[in-house]
């Protein structure tokens, strides 16, 4: 453990002055290259200046032992720095396991009201809500990049993008299908209506991700469609992208203007194949991509929300919680971290 983190402080301090040259700083490119790879080595390089720290205090405490003044309180020092030491070893332990790249990103979200007609699409709606109201209190900011409105309320289909710091690293959890069970509004006897919405979270296609040849692309500019709103079915705004290699279809309509609108539909695009690239890559993986969370069948039924136990229940980990109304107002740091624990522990068995 002490080798590898030798070698990431060295590396971490080999950046710090790569990132001081004036032919790096000319090039932006390479600068964001620099600066990403540094960010992904801070906590291990911070936990290690401080797991030094903690080795010299011990030294310390060790050679005043002997002293007749100042043994008793360099015994205790001595306890209680050998107690962070170990809290700081099961740190590092978690902080050195493999690092997903995609972590640090900003994501794309897409959600679709699937089984269930009206009410899958009002859930759809609820979800959407619901990460904007987690997005909010981490601080992070939502752009919707597409939306397909319902007339009965919620969405068919919403896709939205969600910048911040480390949102890959929670959010990629939520990808598959999201259960809800309960009495609609539109339930005239009472009876409990079993829906689902799916959730699609894809880390976004930065530049030195993924290069799009535009010359692979379809457009087409059609009038936009919805439930109605100002400056819809009344210019001819919203674009369509098909990428013909792979027939990837994208589509965006939120703005007024066209240039916005293909703008938001190429970010989609991007972010698609870039999301197609990875998937191939974990196939790649085999068994490995099978011991992960959230890396599996992106229709498998991940998490049940039920209304009248005001319970919600993620079955990938069979976690629990009974705060379904404080979860649907964003509460989702429960859920999210017992997930991350999961995730660290399967791959600290798998190391073993």
């Amino acid at each position: 453990m002490i080798e590898r983190l030798k070698s990431i402080e060295e590396k971490y301090n080999s950046l710090t002055l790569e990132l001081t040259k004036e032919e790096v700083l000319s090039n932006v490119k390479e600068t964001l290259r620099l600066t990403k790879e540094q960010a992904s080595l801070k906590d291990a390089y911070e936990a290690y200046q401080e797991y030094k720290k903690i080795e010299s205090g011990i030294n310390d405490a060790s050679e005043l032992l002997k002293d007749p003044e100042m043994g008793e309180m360099a015994k205790e020092e001595l306890e209680d720095l050998k107690q962070k030491k170990e809290e700081l070893e099961k740190k590092l332990e978690i902080l050195l396991l493999p690092k997903d790249p995609n972590d640090l990103k900003n994501v794309i979200v897409e959600i679709r009201g699937a089984a269930g007609g009206d009410e899958a699409n009002i859930f759809a709606g609820d979800l959407y809500r619901m990460y904007f109201k987690y997005a909010e209190k981490q601080g992070w900011s939502i752009e919707v990049l597409n939306e397909e409105p319902s007339e009965a309320g919620g969405y068919s289909q919403i896709e939205f993008m969600v910048k911040g710091d480390n949102v890959y690293s929670k959010l990629k959890y939520e990808s598959g299908a999201h259960r809800v069970q309960r009495v609609p509004a539109t339930e005239t006897q009472g009876r409990v209506h079993t829906s689902t919405a799916t959730v699609l979270v894809m880390p976004e296609a930065e530049e030195l991700d993924f290069e799009l040849d535009m010359n692979e692309v379809r457009i087409d500019i059609t009038r936009s469609s919805g439930c109605g709103g100002q400056g819809v079915n009344t210019t001819d705004s919203a674009v369509r992208l098909t990428h013909i290699p792979t027939g990837i279809v994208v589509y965006s309509q939120t703005e007024r203007s066209q240039i916005k609108n293909k703008e938001k539909a190429i970010k989609i695009l991007k972010t698609r194949l870039y999301d197609l690239k990875e998937q191939e890559r974990e196939k790649e993986l085999g068994a490995e991509r099978k011991n992960k969370i959230g890396t599996g069948d992106r229709s498998e039924k991940i998490r049940t929300y039920n209304y009248s136990q005001n319970r919600v229940t993620d079955h990938r980990i069979g976690f629990t919680l009974k705060q379904l109304d404080r979860v649907m107002e964003g509460a989702l740091d429960e859920i999210i971290e017992a997930l991350i624990t999961e995730d660290q522990n399967r791959k600290l068995k798998g190391e073993a």
